[in-house]
C-alpha cells in the first residue's frame, strides 16, 4: 500500500488500486486504475470503479485490505511476505510487550494499492501450499524449520502463483520470533501470506481489540481473501481471546464474532460464482479426532454462507492430518450437523513444527517429530485445475511419493505397547518387529497408515504376489465414536514415538487393518500395498518381515 499524506478531518478512505507496471509500487503516469477489485476496512466490502479508485468508511483500529483478482499479484517483501493492507490505529497499541502497532497518526488522505498484472495467478493451473503450526518457540526449533520443510519448499517453484499461506500458530508465544518466520519465507519462491493462531496472540491484550496487533503489525490483516487462478481463498481469524477476564494464556475458543461473519457474507457474494471457495482457518472447523469437542461457534452461520458453493475446508492447531469428505459423520457432531453429515471436504492440514519439533535429530538437521496420529511434519498443496482441486500431502526430506506406513500390529507388539506406555519418549526398542512367530499369525495385522487417505479411498494387499485383498478401515465415519487404543494404533509411528518422543498415534481416520494368512509359511515373506486415494491416484509400498517357528 501506499499512504498519502495525513487528512485528520476525514472518515472516509480513499485511493486507488493500480497495474504497478514497473514494480515500484508507486503510481507512475500510464499506470491505470483496476477496476471490479474489492476492498475492505474488516467490515465493510467495496468495488473499485472504472478508474479503479475506491472509498470506504473509516475508523481507529482498522486495517483495510485489498483482495488481489485473478490475473494480479501483489507485491511482496524482502522477506516475501504479501504486502496489500494498511493499518490505521492513529494512537498505536496499549502498552504491549511485544509492542504492537506503532501509531500511525491521522488517517491519510488516500492509501493505493499497486499489483502487478501475472501470467501466474491467470493460470487455470494452481498450486496452493499450505503450512500449519510453524510454531517455533526458539531460534534452534527455527534451525529445524529451515533444514526440514522449508529447505524442501526452497527447492519447489510450482506454488508461485497462488503463493504459501501459513494457517496459524506461527511461532510459540514469543512473538519475538515472527522476525525468524520472516527470515524463513525469505527462502520460498511465492508469495507468503499468514493467519494468526492461538500462540501469535499478544496475551496482555485483554480488551478483544488488541490481541492481534503485533501479529497485524508483522503480517497484515486478521482476516482477507485473495484469488489465484479459480481459487478464492479465504483467511479467517477464528480464535477468540479473552473470554474472561483475568485472562490465562489458554483462555480462548473457537469462533469468527458478528463483524468477521459480516465481512465473509461480502466476500463470498463478491467471489466469482465459478470459483472453489478454500475457506482457512487455524482451529478447523470439525475434526475427528475431537470430534466431541473443540466446536466453532459459528459454524451452522459458516454452512449457510457457503451453502451452494464449491468449498474446501482447511485448519491446523491440532499437529496431525485429517481428510474429511462430504457425508462423513462422527457421534460428536450430530448437534451441529444431524444425521447429513459434512457438507463438504474439512482437511487437517499435519504441522510444519510435527509434534512440536519432538523426536530425534537427524543427520539432515530435523527432527522426526511423528505427530499424533502417525503423520510425520509436511505441507499440503491444492493443486487445481480450473475449479477442480485435488490435495497432496509431501513430508518433509521427501518428493511427495511417500505417502503412507506399514507395520504389524502383532502380540508382541501390543504387550510391549502396554508394559511401555508409561516410559513413552524413553522406552526400549521393540526386538524384532518385523518378526512373527506362526502361533501368533491368527492375531496378527498389518496396519497402513494412509496419512491422506479418506473416505472413497481404498487400500489393497498382496502377500508374496498372490491375488490383492482388500485390508479395512478402522473409522469408517458413520456416526460412531473414536476408536482408540493400541488395537487402532500404527506400529510403525508408536515404536518412534515410544522410544524417541512424539505424539501417542493410538487413534486415526486414515489406518486400515489386513488380517496376516494364519497358514503362511515359516520363512520370509512380502506384502505389497496399492493405496488408491479419493481422485484415483495410486500409491504402492512394500513391507517385508518373517515367519518364524
Amino acid at each position: 500500500m501506499v499512504p498519502a499524506t495525513a487528512d485528520s478531518d476525514s472518515t472516509t478512505l480513499r485511493g486507488v488500486v493500480f497495474d504497478d507496471r514497473d514494480r515500484d509500487s508507486v503510481q507512475d503516469k500510464g499506470e491505470r486504475g483496476i477496476p471490479g477489485v474489492t476492498v475492505s476496512n474488516g467490515r465493510d466490502v467495496v468495488t473499485t470503479d472504472a478508474t479503479g479508485a475506491y472509498e470506504i468508511e473509516a475508523f481507529d483500529n482498522m486495517t483495510v485490505f485489498v483482495t488481489q483478482p485473478r490475473g494480479f499479484q501483489v507485491p511482496v517483501d524482502e522477506d516475501n511476505v504479501a504486502q496489500f493492507f494498511y493499518n490505521h490505529l492513529p494512537e498505536g497499541s496499549p502498552e504491549l510487550a511485544y509492542g504492537g502497532i506503532d501509531p500511525t497518526g491521522p488517517l491519510p488522505e488516500a492509501v493505493n494499492f499497486p499489483m502487478a498484472k501475472s501470467t501466474a495467478t491467470q493460470s487455470q493451473e494452481q498450486h496452493c501450499l499450505i503450512g500449519a503450526d510453524v510454531q517455533t518457540y526458539t531460534p534452534e526449533e527455527a534451525e529445524y524449520a529451515r533444514n526440514g520443510v522449508f529447505s524442501d519448499l526452497a527447492e519447489r517453484t510450482d506454488y508461485e502463483g497462488c503463493g504459501a499461506l501459513f494457517i496459524g500458530d506461527v511461532v510459540g508465544d514469543d512473538l519475538d520470533m515472527f522476525d525468524h518466520t520472516r527470515d524463513l519465507t525469505g527462502m520460498l519462491n511465492g508469495p507468503a501470506r499468514f493467519l494468526p493462531g492461538n500462540h501469535d496472540l499478544d496475551f496482555d491484550a485483554l480488551d478483544g481489540e488488541h490481541e492481534f496487533d503485533t501479529f497485524r503489525s508483522q503480517f497484515g490483516p486478521e482476516y482477507y481473501s485473495y484469488d489465484a487462478g479459480k481459487a478464492h481463498v479465504i483467511a479467517m481469524s477464528n480464535i477468540v481471546y479473552p473470554t474472561q477476564i483475568p485472562a490465562t494464556k489458554g483462555d480462548y475458543t473457537y469462533g469468527l464474532g458478528e463483524q468477521q461473519l459480516e465481512w465473509l457474507r461480502q466476500d463470498v457474494a463478491n467471489a466469482p460464482q465459478n470459483a472453489t471457495i478454500v475457506l482457512a482457518g487455524h482451529s478447523p472447523l470439525l475434526e475427528f479426532f475431537y470430534s466431541d469437542s473443540h466446536t466453532h461457534q459459528d459454524l451452522r452461520e459458516i454452512y449457510d454462507i457457503l451453502e451452494g458453493r464449491e468449498v474446501v475446508s482447511l485448519g491446523g492447531h491440532t499437529h496431525m492430518s485429517e481428510n474429511l469428505r462430504a457425508g462423513d459423520l462422527m457421534d460428536g457432531w450430530r448437534d451441529e450437523l444431524g444425521e447429513d453429515g459434512l457438507p463438504f471436504t474439512h482437511l487437517t492440514v499435519p504441522a510444519v513444527s510435527g509434534h512440536w519439533y519432538s523426536g530425534r535429530e537427524l543427520e539432515d538437521g530435523y527432527v522426526t517429530s511423528v505427530q499424533r496420529d502417525g503423520t510425520p511434519p509436511g505441507t499440503v498443496t491444492l493443486d487445481f485445475h480450473g475449479n477442480s482441486v485435488k490435495e497432496r500431502f509431501v513430508m518433509q526430506g521427501d518428493d511427495g511419493s511417500t505417502q503412507m506406513a506399514l507395520g504389524l500390529n502383532s502380540p508382541a507388539y501390543r504387550a510391549w505397547y502396554e508394559e511401555n506406555a508409561d516410559n513413552h519418549g524413553s522406552a526400549p526398542a521393540l526386538e524384532n518387529a518385523s518378526a512373527i512367530p506362526v502361533a501368533d499369525l491368527g492375531d496378527t495385522w498389518l496396519t497402513t497408515n494412509f496419512w491422506m487417505g479418506s473416505t472413497g479411498s481404498t487400500v489393497e494387499v498382496s502377500i508374496d504376489g498372490a491375488e490383492a485383498t482388500e485390508a479395512v478401515r478402522t473409522q469408517q465415519l458413520n456416526g460412531e465414536t473414536v476408536n482408540v487404543g493400541v488395537e487402532y494404533s500404527d506400529p510403525v509411528a508408536i515404536q518412534e514415538q515410544f522410544t524417541g518422543g512424539g505424539g501417542r498415534a493410538d487413534r486415526s481416520m486414515h489406518l486400515w487393518r489386513f488380517d496376516l494368512p494364519s497358514d503362511l509359511a515359516v520363512g520370509a515373506h512380502t506384502a505389497e500395498v496399492t493405496a488408491t486415494d479419493v481422485y484415483g491416484r495410486e500409491f504402492v509400498q512394500t513391507l517385508e518381515f518373517e515367519v518364524t517357528e
